[in-house]
């Protein structure tokens, strides 16, 4: 029983700041990688920041110096940290966990945080 737990989203003003959590639990080993991703009314699902397990990150380009992704591997945690929002921030933002056990790969998603910004 794998589940993906997304926290922290909300309302925030343009400029402001919101810190999204992400924490998988049950019997999940083998994580490579997590990340966000976020859909906006209208848009296709993108990548915003994904982390490996050794600390590479990997950021799409509207968010880069405003965002960071960051981990805590011992608790299968991922946050990012998400400052000088602007109103194209606003979206559903989902939590990805990526990994692999013995050969099976696995790819799993939490149900989503919606953040707005208002401006």
């Amino acid at each position: 029983q794998v589940q993906v737990v997304e926290s922290g989203g909300g309302l925030a003003q343009a400029g402001g700041s919101l810190r999204l959590s992400c924490a998988a639990s049950g019997s999940i080993f083998g994580i490579n990688a997590m990340g966000w991703y976020r859909q906006a009314p209208g848009k296709q699902r993108e990548l915003v920041a994904r982390i490996t397990s050794d600390g590479s990150t990997n950021y799409t380009d509207s968010v880069k110096g405003r965002f960071t992704i960051s981990r805590d591997n011992a608790k299968n945690t991922v946050y990012l940290q998400m400052n000088s929002l602007k109103s194209e921030d606003t979206a559903v933002y989902y939590c990805n966990v990526q990994g692999s056990m013995w050969r099976y790969k696995y790819d799993y998603w939490g149900q989503g945080t919606q953040v707005t910004v208002s401006s």
